[in-house]
């Protein structure tokens, strides 16, 4: 058994993790929530006690300043806390880092996302290759537990793989991972997590097709799904973390991420990123000073912790797969629906937040009374899924699982085609008010805007003089009326 839990990082997700951590301090323990800025960790001890989640009170909440990118400071403060399990959710820079202190005191590792270098962008895959995994033997020597990626997407949905494969299906041939967000914040633009490692997804796709590793450029490809509950949502083919490690561990021809953006949301990312607002490459002033534009736009934008008053809406995470079981073709879909609304009330935060924040608990409770306490690196799906979807259930996070008649509106048909055809079926645009630009429309028919519309046939000369005589009566008598 092991106990007490650090958890690294103060950001939306830390938030939800650190509460459901208290919830279930009886067997966790100890919680420690640090970061680099303690008053962070302090809010969310004090949003904790302040909806009564400490479980057991006995056990210590407690906030600490650290830097996580100093392995000897986080060695200290992990032997000053007895923590015998550590959950990293500050961003993506610190994962090395924090995995080397736990290597150092035997601590068990858990994050949710991929370890990126700041002056690195969409690297070549498998990107767990590049750093993680080169620490996988040092972990079974030492008998160090870690676990990758045990967020949502990564994480559950790497679980729904291995559950796939041991109940519904003998071989799969396709897995495509769907996320959309059906909320709204009310505000202009936003994103829903750290906007410098959201962004930094979205440089290039990097998809898994006919067990090779394929790249095409963002946004291209475009489908639109009728999903259960929220309905039919435009989604995009993307690279996403979970991809690297599941070309490696599940048997499947094609494993593809798409991820839901709003027009919306594309032309303002489309803007930002061709005027170099979206580099993460220093640029000099006029004035001499070094400057990230990443960093600058991350600083204009929102806190995403402080969308979620205000979120309504659902979120909509799962796998549609297809395979064969006892030789017959078979589809299924395994997914999650959280509301934005109920997950405030619940922890006072928004739901995407929620959804990553939970599974790093249930692994941390899996891991202390032994289910998951592996003694060595890997990811989600080379564990045993029935535990954990059983446990993020009991802590939120329920599991959908439906059947699907091959051919039928929920069918879903992932191919991808050649790069012209994806880019003519891509295309977005929408009419954004110059008096109020919250008001954004679809781009609108031809004729409305004064143009003719190509799809209508022009009338014959005659029939337009006609009706121009006709319009001009008209406002004659209109104009007569008004004098």
């Amino acid at each position: 058994m092991k106990k007490n839990v650090l958890i690294i990082g103060a950001g939306g997700v830390a938030h939800v993790a650190a509460h459901k951590a208290a919830m279930n301090n009886d067997v966790l323990g100890d919680i420690c929530i640090a970061s680099r800025t303690v008053q962070k960790c302090e809010e969310i001890a004090e949003s904790i006690r302040r909806k009564g989640h400490v479980k057991d009170p006995t056990r210590k909440l407690h906030a600490r300043a650290l830097n996580a990118l100093d392995i000897p400071a986080t060695v200290q403060l992990i032997r000053e806390t007895n923590s015998q399990i550590v959950i990293n959710l500050a961003n993506a820079f610190v994962n090395m880092s924090v995995l080397e202190a736990c290597l150092e005191t035997g601590a068990a590792y858990i994050d949710t996302a991929i370890h990126e270098e700041p002056d690195k962008v969409c690297e070549d895959p498998p990107w767990y290759a590049n750093y993680e995994w080169k620490r996988r033997d040092r972990c079974r020597e030492r008998g160090v537990t870690a676990i990758l990626g045990a967020g949502f997407d990564p994480g559950v949905v790497n679980a729904y793989c291995a559950l796939a494969l041991k109940h519904y299906f003998d071989k799969l041939d396709t897995v495509d991972i769907m996320d959309v967000n059906a909320g709204y914040h009310g505000k202009y633009f936003a994103t829903n997590f750290d906007p410098e490692i959201n962004f930094r997804e979205f440089i290039k796709v990097w998809t898994w097709i006919d067990r090779q590793w394929k790249q095409y450029p963002t946004h291209t490809v475009k489908r639109v799904y009728d999903f259960p509950v929220i309905g039919r949502a435009p989604i995009y083919l993307n690279g996403h973390d979970e991809l690297h490690s599941l070309s490696q561990n599940i048997d499947a021809n094609s494993i593809r991420f798409w991820m839901g953006f709003s027009d919306h949301y594309i032309n303002v990312f489309t803007v930002l990123r061709t005027i170099g607002y979206l580099s993460h490459l220093p640029v000099r002033l006029s004035t001499g000073q070094e400057v990230v534009p990443l960093k600058v736009t991350k600083a204009l934008l929102p806190d995403p912790k402080s969308l979620a008053p205000n979120y309504v809406g659902k979120t909509w995470i799962g796998n549609f797969f297809r395979g064969w079981k006892n030789g017959k073709r078979r589809e299924l879909l395994i997914y999650q629906i959280s509301d934005h609304k109920k997950c405030y009330e619940e922890v006072e935060s928004q739901a995407i937040s929620y959804t990553a924040g939970v599974p790093p608990v249930a692994t941390a409770m899996l891991i202390a009374q032994g289910v998951w306490d592996c003694r060595t690196m890997v990811n989600v799906e080379q564990l045993d899924p029935d535990p954990f979807i059983e446990l993020i259930a009991r802590l939120g996070l329920p599991t959908t699982i439906e059947e699907v008649k091959p051919g039928s509106r929920r069918s879903f048909d992932g191919t991808v085609y050649d790069l012209e055809t994806e880019v003519a079926r891509s295309t977005v645009t929408i009419t954004i008010s110059a008096a109020n630009p919250m008001i954004s429309v679809p781009k609108p028919p031809p004729e409305v805007m004064g143009e003719p519309s190509p799809a209508k046939k022009r009338r014959p000369r005659s029939t337009r003089a006609k009706v121009a005589k006709k319009a001009q009566r008209s406002t004659a008598r209109t104009r007569a009326r008004r004098r």
